[in-house]
């Protein structure tokens, strides 16, 4: 309870309240949330509180859809687990070594979160032991089933325990979910919190354009609406791909998040994007999964999505953390069957309408939009034994930069990217690069651009 209210959990959220009482008792949960809601705390809460810290061995088990979620949900349960001391969490993810992964879990672990594949071909090799396994997580089982996972779940449940706690998250409850809750869970407890969004949270607005007046939306939207940060959702990495080339052609700092980068490229660009180097992030929607970010303002559906659900998840990517956000798609006249459907969906009446913004202030929107940070990279990271406060003080103490021009510092094994007031990056990248951190010099580079 101290440790939580440390990381600023004063109120349960409807999820948690609902979902960590049958947790605490070791019984299945079939539950419903949506996207920002808790769910995260709600299992991870329960897991670590029901965790037997005198059995070195794999005690629980999530399943994820993405590498990003996965990471995020592992590190959201580091956080929480800090009231212990040497509980190990091991992120086990496609796209990187399997030997490196094989060696960390000889080295015994608690809590394994991982993408289906993954954890599946560990587990036919025989370095992933689940013999005492007690709770797994199926964490966002509709998309993990949407993208195709089924049968690895199904071959993953053949190596578990048959007595073992089973938890599934899900923002919907297709006919597959609830099928995996009768074939694999023992009497769930079905639990349902508000799965959709609130109007006077979110405002939906449907604009009608032309195929070809579609950048001219987005820029005409940028210029009325100055959000401090916006999410742009494109259908395929193509039309991803064409609207981040389109907008950086006009001058705006546009990153992108598709299924062609690899996994330290998608980690960069969450990075820069979270730490306001980047004020706009096209992205598909598989490549979005796990992006946690609860500060963006707007989300803009630059191409409107096939299915319903997804426009659900797409606009809960905004009017997080208690704030209110703003859900923008611009729809072509023969996609209003696709609006037709989202009312139903909603329950909502929602109607087309013409834009009654342009670009013509184009030039004042590129200037409102630029971000304010830039993100400098550092060859070194945690395997350095670098700390946040080694380059806080170089660049306070060194540097004479006050300590509000500096924003996030993101460590990771081999590298460490600071983000700094862009009007000081040649100083900082001066006191960083000449200086010595640690002992020793590092190279610095500014990451900037595409």
């Amino acid at each position: 309870m101290s440790n939580l209210k440390l990381l600023k959990y004063e109120t349960m959220t409807a999820i948690q309240e609902m979902s960590i009482p049958p947790i605490l008792k070791g019984k299945d949960v079939l539950a419903q949330a949506k996207t920002g809601s808790g769910k995260t705390a709600a299992f991870g809460i329960g897991m670590l509180e029901n965790l037997d810290m005198k059995l070195l061995e794999i005690q629980d088990l999530i399943l994820c859809p993405t590498r990003e979620l996965s990471e995020q949900v592992a590190g959201e349960l580091r956080r929480i687990a800090r009231f212990r001391s040497n509980i190990k969490i091991l992120n086990i993810t496609g796209g990187m070594p399997v030997r490196k992964q094989e060696l960390s879990l000889k080295h015994q672990a608690h809590i394994v979160v991982g993408t289906p594949g993954r954890i599946l071909k560990l587990l036919e090799r025989g370095s992933l032991i689940v013999g005492g396994l007690k709770t797994l997580v199926l964490d966002e089982a509709d998309r993990m089933l949407d993208m195709g996972f089924m049968e690895e779940i199904q071959s993953i449940f053949s190596f578990l325990p048959s007595r073992r706690q089973t938890l599934c998250f899900s923002a919907t409850f297709p006919e597959e979910v609830r099928e995996l809750g009768r074939d694999f869970m023992k009497k769930p407890r079905e639990i349902t919190v508000e799965s959709l969004h609130r109007p006077e949270v979110i405002t939906q607005r449907f604009l009608e354009v032309l195929p070809g007046e579609k950048i001219s939306a987005v820029s005409g939207l940028l210029a009325y609406l100055k959000p401090d940060s916006v999410l742009i959702f494109c259908n395929t990495k193509d039309s991803c791909r064409k609207t981040e080339a389109q907008l950086n052609k006009l001058g705006y700092q546009v990153l992108a998040l598709h299924g062609d980068l690899d996994q330290s490229e998608r980690t960069e660009v969450l990075i820069r994007f979270s730490n306001g180097s980047s004020r706009i992030l096209v992205a598909t929607d598989v490549a979005a999964r796990g992006l946690d970010i609860d500060s963006i303002g707007v989300v803009i559906n630059f191409d409107m999505p096939f299915e319903s659900e997804t426009y659900v998840h797409r606009i809960g990517r905004t009017g997080r953390a208690g704030k209110e956000g703003s859900a923008y798609s611009l729809i072509r006249p023969l996609e209003i069957f696709r609006l037709k459907a989202i009312n139903e969906f909603l329950e909502s009446d929602y109607s087309a309408e013409k834009p009654v913004f342009n670009s013509d202030s184009l030039s004042s929107s590129v200037t409102g939009m630029q971000p304010g940070m830039i993100t400098l990279s550092i060859n070194g990271g945690r395997k350095n034994k670098i700390s946040a406060g080694d380059l806080l003080g170089a660049l306070t103490s060194s540097g004479g930069i006050d300590g509000k021009d500096v924003g996030k510092i993101d460590r990771l094994d081999t590298v460490t990217f600071v983000a700094v007031k862009r009007s000081l990056k040649e100083r900082a990248v001066g006191v960083l690069g000449k200086g010595k951190i640690k002992g020793r010099h590092y190279k610095v580079m500014i990451r900037d651009g595409r």
